[in-house]
């Protein structure tokens, strides 16, 4: 019997094609397709584990996916293969060897997320489906200032969805999370006019970097003011909090392990 080998692999994905990485029936899924390919190469019935479970039309720059495998081939040949097999919608950027306890998602200490805000009044077709058109009057400076103030360590349950798979374990669910940094920066070109926020936690609950960016609109059309951030941080419920922004604008940037 073959060594078990640990693999861990890097890869980036255009989410509008698929209903969210985890495996349903009878949808395209990002962790179906790629288990998928790895049973074609290996022969071996595998689910690889992301780093997280990102929605229905989120995309990815490098999410991080493991599996185990039996498998001897080279893991410069993985990467060939896999995108030999893979719809061009999904590309796999490297796999590398991991140590027998690493795991995408129990290992990571870090992710970022990034959300695209097109400004402009007329969304070029070709960027529809990777940023949400939003061309109305916004404050942009009050949006900046709300966005700071999630920045520590806090309960972010006014800005989680429920999620089904949650609690499942016999261990408390806690909604508490440390975000590293938060901030929006304006991309003001002849080519680009573009809002982005840019986001580095510990992790994030479900839905909630589009629920922090649907709140940070209602700050920039005036309904609130950007103290108000503090307030429905405190309130620990999601009726506090704006509506869940598209998910075509979000993106996972990186995971840090």
């Amino acid at each position: 019997m073959a060594a078990l080998r640990n693999l861990k692999l890097t890869l980036a994905y255009d989410g509008a094609e698929f209903s969210g990485w985890q495996v349903q029936p009878a949808a395209a899924t990002v962790q179906g397709t790629l288990a998928s390919a790895i049973g074609r190469i290996t022969g071996e019935k595998v689910l690889p584990q992301g780093s997280g479970r990102t929605d229905a039309g989120v995309h990815a720059l490098a999410q991080v996916a493991t599996f185990g495998t039996e498998s001897s081939v080279p893991t410069e040949n993985f990467v060939k293969a896999l995108n030999d097999i893979l719809p061009a919608s999904v590309r796999v950027l490297a796999v590398t060897e991991a140590a027998p306890d690493f795991h995408a998602r129990h290992s990571a200490r870090a992710k970022t997320y990034r959300y695209r805000i097109y400004r402009g009044s007329i969304c070029p077709p070709f960027l529809a489906r990777y940023v949400w058109h939003y061309p109305y009057l916004l404050d942009e400076p009050a949006m900046a200032r709300s966005a700071a103030l999630v920045v520590g360590e806090h309960d972010f349950t006014s800005f989680a969805a429920v999620d089904p798979e949650r609690g499942r374990e016999d261990r408390p669910v806690s909604n508490v999370r440390l975000i590293f940094s938060s901030g929006w920066v304006r991309l003001s070109t002849k080519e680009e006019n573009e809002l982005i926020y840019t986001v580095r936690g510990s992790g994030f609950l479900h839905h909630m970097v589009r629920n922090l960016v649907g709140t940070f609109i209602l700050v920039g059309r005036g309904t609130l003011p950007p103290a108000d951030i503090t307030r429905i941080l405190e309130a620990r419920s999601r009726s506090a909090a704006g509506a869940t922004a598209p998910s075509s604008g979000l993106y996972l940037v990186n995971v840090e392990y």
